[in-house]
């Protein structure tokens, strides 16, 4: 199979020839806003391929410079001149162009551009003030219809893949804004994804500094790359859309629409989704939209939060990429600013619905010390999801020093689960230990609502600054199932010893209220030196109340309480917490220091038991932070944070789970917080002219008292799980990533590059009162290639990985090898407004001693596309999923003192055929096609 990626990589490389010829340049150097010639400036002739040397002069009297004896080639001319900006220009000498006139270079102050360089091109393509690197979208060529996504490939140092993935700079770009202000949210793919480009005029690229550092101004080094996609003005006038619709084989169809209406400052859009092909929205991953965070616990700063659970019984509806989806999803979108900008309003408005029919095979080789059991399930899932959810951020500046910033959302959601699982576990010698066949159904309704206030007020003195938060979150959800099951047992001979029935209803109740609020104020020591301290004070009431009724064959009824499975649970809990920050910034440093401590009262009572829990934590969360930026483009970055880990209410609780039987979970309240180290470091550089960059970045996370699990299995293969703190033991993760980058002239200008992640962990648990230690090591070293051209683009990526996982009770069984995995994407421009689409991706993973097969898969999509009319704004195309009907779900993975592997369904291979309509009646007029 690894054959078949030969012709793609064949079929992306070529030469560039260029011949050595005779030519000349020459200009003028001047200011011209003060009319003067600026004799005796420097100018530099650089090789464009590696920024060396090649020629060299400086101005004379009337501020004129020529060079003779000119060679054919990419070059840069760098012009420098005391307390005026530097001026860079790539130009290329060729047969064509025998000689370049750059006639008038109008020199600009330091002091006038605040720092700029401005980088000209063909339209001053490229600006970088300070922090920020500005791309002029006029100086990139566009297609008819093409998304923000389209133009971003076109710019240096900037990568989209397939998934809508942006990497700026050698880091991962977290939030696209538009004009500086959030659109349907936060999520980056949606904006480049369906924003037009012939509406852009700027695309900034920086580190946005978090809400807090920017009112402060101290530096908390917490920023996220960020893009703001500044419009046209003549574009702020008109509406645009999208409508897509396509069927194919196998039922499969897709229905996508959008429309947005712009008014000034005035933003309102609207979509739908409809699908069974995966698409469950514009084509974002939006973690929020079928999904919600489970369990009870306490966050690092004694915080209680408690919401539905994630098991077979509380899940449901949300899908992760197995199975097959059916999604409808729509939003609306508002948002405004009146009153000279003071106030301002962003809101969105989203429901969907969304059913999930999974089947999935899972493996489980359960490692004990006298021995191996292995688990092979089938389980059949359906689950049917539909949620409402509205949000709204209003802010208004009170007046030239305060302002005061009020978001509110609400949630609705009801979901449904029925699954059908049947399991057979086994000895090493292949004789049947238990069996099992379990259904499970699950009706859940949740509601959510929170609000929060942010006031900020600045002093007089420079720097001297406070702000007063306040905020509620109140959530509940209701849930009712049945677990249904029967569990066969066999002894040593395969002989049936005894047959478990469990017939149950369960009545799940959860309830939480929480009240906080926070003060902080800023103290500025010196220009360079800073503190902010805080006080937060939180109040938090939970009920969390869980019932199982026996089957009662008398009454023909549930209504038989089972104490052992039931509890309700009461939890009381108020956090104190103080802190100060301490910050030093000055030219190229930032340097951070401090610690916030909580004080936590935490009150917890079993009321069927009337046991009470009575429990007060200090959390200690210290905090060290050095960067130093050595240019706008490069910088080192360290960071340390301790933190204590509280265990979860679940954790704590003596009561037992048993929505698998043959699984059980069990509460230990004698736990003990465990205590993180966490470390970060990170070194980028890139280089703008030449497109180069280099990154390392690195974290590690080493844990003291770590909560693990003792895990205790019966000769009938049935496994009780209970919390306990690690002894003696110091668990870590470690991870390491570096990238090197950069175009290549001599390949016709593509950028290429070689990465390397590695990853290496240990964990522990107890099984059956021994010490196991299940070890992860992951390296995957790979090579890219890349070029986004007019008419046509592609990118490549192979690499090998190697992957192991062992356990140190059975460590002869692991799973260790060399894999390989490999992602082409290209797409061509043809005449006749035909445009070809293909991309493909490769999946190796050898076997090993823990799975006795391998698992080989190449994954190959296409399309073609027939554009109509000169602004080609309707669309027939043909298009091709899974060609070669390969696309099986598959994972193998490392859990405690299990290794296990699962296979599931998945969207295989069809055909479909779509019309698209792309509308735009904006202000201006959309590009006409180059063709």
């Amino acid at each position: 199979m690894t054959r078949t990626l030969l012709p793609l990589i064949a079929f992306m490389l070529f030469n560039l020839f260029t011949y050595a010829q005779t030519k000349s340049v020459r200009g003028v150097i001047a200011d011209l806003s003060s009319n003067v010639k600026l004799k005796n400036a420097t100018v530099s002739i650089l090789n464009a391929k590696d920024s060396t040397l090649y020629k060299f002069t400086r101005a004379g009297h009337d501020g004129s410079f020529s060079f003779e004896s000119f060679k054919s080639g990419s070059f840069i001319l760098l012009v420098t001149y005391p307390e005026y900006a530097d001026f860079v220009n790539k130009f290329s000498i060729d047969s064509t162009n025998s000689s370049f006139d750059f006639k008038v270079i109008d020199l600009k102050t330091k002091a006038k551009l605040l720092n700029e360089v401005i980088i000209k091109g063909q339209a001053a393509a490229i600006k970088i003030k300070g922090d920020t690197t500005e791309f002029n979208a006029a100086a990139y060529k566009i297609q008819p219809n093409d998304r923000v996504e389209d133009l971003l490939k076109k710019f240096p140092g900037v990568t989209v893949d397939a998934q809508g993935k942006i990497t700026a700079q050698g880091k991962t770009v977290e939030k696209v804004l538009v004009d500086g202000e959030e659109f349907f949210g936060d999520d980056p793919t949606l904006v480049t994804k369906n924003l037009r480009a012939d509406m852009v005029d700027k695309v900034q690229l920086f580190e946005k500094a978090s809400d807090q550092a920017a009112f402060t101004g101290v530096d908390d080094g917490q920023k996220k790359q960020t893009l703001n996609i500044v419009l046209k003005e003549d574009k702020k006038q008109g509406y645009f859309g999208k409508v897509d619709a396509g069927y194919g084989t196998d039922d499969f169809y897709q229905i996508q629409a959008m429309i947005n209406k712009f008014k000034n400052k005035e933003k309102i859009a609207a979509y739908f989704t409809s699908s069974n092909t995966g698409k469950t929205g514009l084509g974002w991953n939006d973690a929020e939209k079928f999904g919600s965070t489970s369990g009870m616990e306490v966050s690092d700063d004694g915080m209680i939060f408690i919401t539905g659970g994630g098991d077979d019984l509380d899940g449901g509806g949300r899908y992760w990429g197995e199975g097959v989806p059916i999604a409808h999803n729509g939003g609306v979108h508002y948002e405004n600013k009146w009153n000279k900008d003071k106030e301002s309003i962003n809101t969105n408005y989203k429901i969907g619905a969304l059913n999930v029919k999974i089947n999935k095979n899972t493996l489980n080789q359960n490692n004990l010390p006298t021995g191996i059991i292995n688990t092979n399930s089938d389980a059949i899932t359906d689950n049917n999801m539909f949620r409402q959810k509205i949000d709204a951020t209003y802010t208004i500046k009170l007046d030239t020093t305060s302002n005061l910033k009020v978001v509110i959302d609400g949630t609705l959601k009801n979901s449904q689960s029925d699954v059908r699982n049947s399991s057979e576990a086994t000895r090493e010698d292949n004789t049947r230990i238990n069996k099992s066949e379990r259904n499970t159904n699950n009706d859940n309704k949740q509601q959510s609502f929170n609000l929060s206030a942010l006031y900020t007020k600045k002093l007089k003195k420079a720097g001297r600054n406070y702000s007063i938060s306040l905020s509620q979150a109140y959530s509940k959800t209701d849930s009712e199932g049945f677990l249904n099951t029967t569990n066969n047992f066999f002894d040593v001979n395969n002989v049936l010893t005894r047959q478990e029935k469990i017939d149950q209803f369960k009545d799940n109740d959860i309830l939480t209220n929480k009240l906080s609020g926070n003060v902080t104020f800023t103290e500025p020591f010196s220009k360079f030196f800073s503190v902010v301290a805080n006080y937060g004070l939180s109040f938090t009431t939970n009920n969390a109340h869980r019932k199982t009724l026996d089957f009662d064959l008398a009454t023909n009824n549930y209504d038989q309480l089972n104490p052992e499975f039931s509890n309700n649970f009461e939890a009381d809990q108020l956090v104190n917490q103080v802190g100060a920050i301490f910050s030093y910034k000055k030219g190229k440093t930032v340097f951070n220091f401090g610690t916030k401590t909580s004080f936590v009262r935490f009150d917890q009572t079993e009321l069927y038991n009337n046991q009470e829990f009575n429990r007060n934590f200090i959390n200690w969360l210290p905090q060290v932070m050095y960067q130093y930026k050595f240019s706008a483009q490069k910088s080192f970055t360290f960071s340390y944070n301790g933190s204590t880990t509280q265990p979860t209410v679940e954790q704590l609780q003596p009561v037992r789970v048993n929505h698998d039987p043959l699984n059980i979970q069990e509460g230990n309240p004698l736990l003990k917080p465990s205590y993180n180290n966490r470390f970060n470091l990170r070194y980028n550089t890139y280089k703008v002219i030449s497109g180069q960059s280099f990154y390392i970045s690195g974290s590690g996370n080493f844990t003291q008292d770590q909560i693990v699990s003792s895990n205790t299995t019966d000769g009938e293969g049935r496994t009780v799980y209970k919390s306990v703190n690690l002894e003696n033991e110091l668990p870590y993760q470690v991870n390491a990533y570096t990238g090197f980058s950069r175009k290549i002239n001599f390949l016709g200008g593509m950028n290429a590059g070689l990465e390397l992640s590695v990853s290496s962990s240990k964990f522990f648990n107890y099984v059956n009162e021994e010490l196991n230690s299940t070890s992860s090591l992951r390296a995957s070293p790979a090579v890219t290639l890349s070029r986004y051209q007019e008419k046509s683009q592609f990118y490549f990526s192979f690499g090998p990985n190697y992957n192991a996982q062992e356990a140190s009770l059975q460590r002869q069984v692991n799973n260790k090898g060399w894999g390989y995995s490999g992602y082409f994407d290209m797409q061509q421009k043809l005449p006749k407004k035909l445009t070809v689409s293909l991309s493909s991706q490769y999946t190796y993973q050898p076997s090993s001693a823990a799975f006795e097969s391998s698992f080989e898969q190449l994954i190959v999509n296409a399309n073609v596309t027939k554009a109509f009319f000169k602004e080609e704004k309707f669309k027939l195309m043909l298009s091709a999923n899974d060609i070669l009907n390969q696309n099986v779900g598959f994972r193998r993975y490392a859990s405690g003192n299990s290794i296990i592997q699962t296979r599931y369904n998945n969207i295989s291979r069809y055909f479909m055929f779509s019309l698209i309509w792309d509308f735009n009646k904006m202000g201006g007029n959309t590009p006409k096609t180059t063709n």
